[in-house]
C-alpha cells in the first residue's frame, strides 16, 4: 500500500478506549473534562508535560479532569470525532481529518503565535551531519523517514511539497517508510535507521537549542539529542500552526472559560504555557476554519489522489 492509500486509509484507525459514541446537541452541563493528547512522542512524558492543565482545568471547572494520551494521531482523532474528547492540540491535517469526516464535530478556537510573530511552522527535514546529506538532492535514492499520516509536517506537507517540485516519493528515494511519530522520527536518523526524516519546528532561533519551539527543541530539552548531531536538509514554506480545538457540543459556557483561561495562562503560568506547547511562544491568538481552509483541501486532494489509485 503506497503513503497516499494509507492516508485514506487511517480514518478506519480507532482507540477502543475511547469507545464510538457521541452527541451531535449542545450540552447543557458536563460531568467530566477530556484531554487528548497526540501520539509521537514517549507517554510518560506527554503526561507530566500537561498535569499543569489538569490541575488548571479542575479549579476552573469543578469537574474532574482526565487525559488521554493516543498511541498515535488517528486514535485522538477519531475520539474527538466520536464526541469522546472535549479538547486536543493538533496538527492542521488532523484538524483536517476531523473537518473532511464531521464539520460539526470540533471547533478551532485558538492557536500559538511564535517569538518573531509568525502564527506558522516549517517541516523540517534532517540527516546526520556525518553523513554527507546536506540538500534534498542529495537524498535521492536514499531512506526517508515519515512520522504519521496525519501529521501534517511530519507527512502531508512535504508529500505535498515533493509533488510540486515534480518529485515521485516512491521513485525519488530508495524507501519511504512511517517511524510512528516525531521523536521516533528524529531518533531513526540518529541511530541510522533512516537518512533522512521530517519533523515540526519554528525554524525561528538558535539551531543548537533545536530553534525556539516544535519536536527539535522538545528532544533537546530532554537531553535526547545533540544538534551537533543533525544537518537541515530542507524546510517547507510556513504552515499554520496547528489548533486547540474544543468538542463543539460543549457548553458555551465552558468553551468560553477554557478559551479565556488559555489566553490568561500566557501570563499567569509561563511555565504551563512553555510545557504544554513544547517551547517558546510570544502568545496564543484566536482562529476559526477559515485559517486551516488551505490544508483541508490539500488533505482533501490527497485523499482523493488515494482513492482515484
Amino acid at each position: 500500500m503506497n503513503f497516499a492509500a494509507k492516508l485514506a486509509a487511517v480514518a478506519a484507525v480507532s482507540v477502543a478506549a475511547l469507545g464510538s459514541s457521541g452527541a451531535l446537541a449542545q450540552d447543557s452541563t458536563i460531568t467530566e473534562f477530556r484531554i487528548g493528547l497526540l501520539g509521537g512522542e514517549n507517554e510518560a512524558d506527554r503526561l507530566r508535560n500537561n498535569q499543569c492543565l489538569v490541575d488548571r482545568f479542575e479549579e476552573l471547572l469543578g469537574v474532574p479532569v482526565k487525559l488521554f494520551p493516543a498511541a498515535d494521531y488517528a486514535g485522538t482523532i477519531e475520539g474527538l470525532k466520536g464526541g469522546n474528547l472535549d479538547y486536543a492540540e493538533l496538527g492542521a491535517s488532523g484538524y483536517a481529518a476531523i473537518y473532511l469526516a464531521d464539520p460539526e464535530a470540533v471547533e478551532p478556537v485558538l492557536t500559538t503565535k511564535q517569538v518573531d510573530g509568525a502564527t506558522g511552522y516549517h517541516s523540517i527535514m534532517v540527516s546526520r551531519s556525518d553523513s554527507g546529506i546536506e540538500t534534498l538532492e542529495d537524498m535521492k535514492g536514499k531512506r526517508l523517514g515519515y512520522a504519521d499520516p496525519n501529521s501534517t509536517s511530519g507527512y502531508l506537507v512535504p508529500s505535498v511539497a515533493f509533488d510540486k517540485m515534480g518529485i515521485n516519493a516512491d521513485e525519488y528515494f530508495a524507501s519511504a517508510t512511517f517511524s510512528g511519530g516525531h521523536e521516533q522520527n528524529v531518533l531513526a536518523v540518529v541511530n541510522g535507521d533512516v537518512d533522512g526524516g521530517v519533523t515540526w519546528s519554528s525554524g525561528v532561533g538558535e539551531w543548537e537549542e533545536g530553534y525556539t519551539s516544535g519536536n527539535l527543541r522538545k528532544m533537546v530539552d530532554k537531553g535526547m539529542i545533540d544538534m551537533t548531531q543533525l544537518n537541515e536538509v530542507w524546510r517547507s514554506p510556513l504552515i499554520p500552526n496547528g489548533p486547540l480545538v474544543l468538542r463543539s457540543s460543549l457548553p458555551q459556557d465552558v468553551k468560553e472559560k477554557i478559551i479565556a483561561s488559555l489566553k490568561d495562562m500566557v501570563q499567569d503560568d509561563p511555565e504551563c504555557f512553555y510545557s504544554a506547547q513544547a517551547g517558546e511562544y510570544a502568545d496564543y491568538v484566536e482562529v476559526d476554519h477559515s485559517f486551516y481552509e488551505t490544508i483541508v483541501e490539500a488533505r482533501r486532494r490527497k485523499i482523493e489522489a488515494a482513492k482515484a489509485n
